[in-house]
């Protein structure tokens, strides 16, 4: 259970929750109502790096979630809410890149007036230049997931809101699970019709929970062939205070093994069999309905499908084997088969359409320095010099990076210049300084890595001749595929670093000056350190 509201902290706050209650590895010192200091919060380690450089002394600063953790997965512990409501001004990076419950901690324990920055956002106005999410799974079946559009203003909800999609009812000859298999392996559910559906408590062990303007993926699962209907409701929940908002229900078909043209009562209806679909929550329509883009092409070319005239097809290729690991036995026996859309992207995976890795080029820290000065100066006028001098520096110290990293990818020769690892975090990177992105390897460990998978990797790795991959080593645990691959193809396995900051690792310019390097030095030497 997330932690998130806790009123009474702002009232009294034990100094004995410092001890015990700490969770990671942490090197700077608590918030106090001591320190005469502007106490700053930030989410994540790498802006609370960025708000050291510019506040130096003058700021005490403390990140939410530990250097070494994810911070699309961390759950804020009592001590994280214990600083929350201390601060005097919260950094976040958002564009959904923090855990939601990260963002609810933030927003819902923040003492009234404080500045709440979210600096992905902000930073815009500061000449930050934002990409679209770009998600390519290549996957042979539709990729289905769920989502939320609109803001749902008109009702009163902000980023902190949430969206419950439930399922209410399932007909069909087998079992129906939506689960999601988080980071390292263990599965977590949405819809099981197995158990039944219970209105009793709302529906809420068959229930998503997404904040606005998120999508989500996961896997679908059918233990027989046939024609199976599940009906679905979502409500708006603006605030813990307030009661929810019904935003509609409909049904959903899905034609698992059979011919999906045939389905009784839906003659002449769409089929959607490939590409990128979300079962999806309109707030501002208030209704359910598939947004999908059946081409694959990108998230910019979905569309809207009335669902009553849409049949979901799960083809017989989709029938794979029940693995040997115990925590998927919700599927049946090792060795029996089922029908499963895969999830495509692996871990607790919850985003927009804009990628918010924005620090991955230099230029856009820059942008969210001069935003963290300006905030820090409308928090304390008389540090304004202070802060104005130690952004300058900083900003110079950063511009220097920018052309470090530009100069040193640069000497990768062109034919070289291709990143394969497991995480989409690098798309600013690539943009920035001519690296192309050439395959994140995503595997579900819900089963065994197909043939196709394996096929299409290796494939990939010797078409382009590709001498590396790369991991971040906070997601070591996803990386079994790769390092199976890499190994196989003699590569090198090189480290890489995306969201986190850690013991070796401390400091952004510290990180984009290793990534730059590793870069170069794995890409251009082969396993024996020879230029090639």
């Amino acid at each position: 259970m997330s932690l998130v509201a806790v009123p009474w902290l702002r009232q009294a706050i034990l100094p004995l929750l410092v001890v015990g209650l700490v969770t990671g590895c942490r090197s700077e010192v608590a918030l106090s109502a001591n320190d005469e200091r502007p106490q700053v919060i930030t989410t994540t380690g790498i802006l609370r790096d960025l708000v050291s450089n510019v506040g130096g002394e003058r700021v005490a600063v403390s990140s939410l979630v530990p250097d070494g953790a994810d911070p699309h997965s961390y759950e804020p512990s009592l001590r994280d809410i214990r600083d929350v409501v201390y601060a005097d001004v919260a950094f976040s990076n958002y564009l959904l890149l923090e855990e939601q419950a990260i963002i609810k901690a933030l927003d819902a324990n923040l003492r009234d007036g404080v500045p709440n920055i979210s600096l992905a956002e902000g930073a815009v106005k500061y000449a930050a230049e934002i990409i679209p999410l770009v998600e390519d799974a290549s996957l042979d079946t539709i990729w289905l997931g769920m989502r939320v559009r609109g803001t749902g203003a008109t009702h009163g909800a902000n980023r902190a809101s949430d969206v419950l999609l439930s399922a209410t009812s399932a007909d069909g000859p087998g079992g129906l699970v939506a689960y999601l298999t988080e980071s390292f392996g263990n599965p977590s559910f949405y819809v099981d019709s197995t158990d039944g559906f219970d209105p009793a408590n709302g529906f809420r062990d068959d229930t998503a929970t997404l904040p606005p303007a998120a999508h989500t993926h996961m896997s679908w699962a059918f233990t027989k062939p046939g024609v199976y209907r599940l009906t679905m409701q979502a409500k708006l929940s603006v605030d813990p205070q307030s009661p929810p908002v019904p935003m509609g229900d409909q049904v959903f078909t899905f034609a698992v093994g059979v011919d999906p043209h045939k389905v009784p009562g839906m003659a002449g209806a769409v089929v959607l069999n490939s590409g990128h679909a979300d079962v999806t929550v309109d707030l501002d329509q208030q209704r359910l309905y598939l947004f999908a883009d059946p081409g694959g092409s990108g998230e910019a070319n979905q569309r809207v499908y009335d669902p009553a005239r849409t049949v979901i097809e799960v083809p017989g290729k989709a029938l794979l084997d029940v693995p040997g690991d115990r925590r998927f036995r919700f599927l049946g026996r090792p060795g029996t088969q089922v029908y499963q859309l895969p999830q495509a992207v692996l871990g607790r995976h919850v985003h927009g359409e804009i990628d918010p890795h924005l620090w991955q080029n230099v230029r856009n820290a820059i942008s969210y320095t001069e935003l963290i000065r300006d905030t820090l100066i409308g928090v304390d006028p008389q540090g304004a010099s202070a802060y104005q001098a130690n952004a300058s520096a900083y900003i110079r110290e950063l511009e220097a990076l920018d052309t470090y990293v530009r100069d040193t990818i640069a000497r990768i020769p062109p034919s070289r210049r291709h990143l394969v690892t497991t995480h989409d975090a690098f798309g600013y990177l690539g943009q920035a300084y001519g690296i192309q992105i050439s395959g994140f390897v995503t595997p579900n460990p819900a089963v065994e890595p197909s043939l196709a998978d394996r096929r299409r990797l290796t494939a990939t790795i010797r078409n382009l001749r590709i001498p590396a991959v790369f991991l971040e080593p906070n997601l070591a645990a996803r990386s079994t595929t790769l390092d199976e691959v890499a190994r196989e193809e003699g590569l090198r396995v090189c480290a890489i670093y995306g969201d986190t900051l850690d013991g070796d690792i401390t400091s952004y310019a510290q990180m984009m000056r290793f990534n730059a390097e590793s870069l170069h030095d794995c890409l251009t030497t082969d396993k024996q350190g020879r230029t090639q």
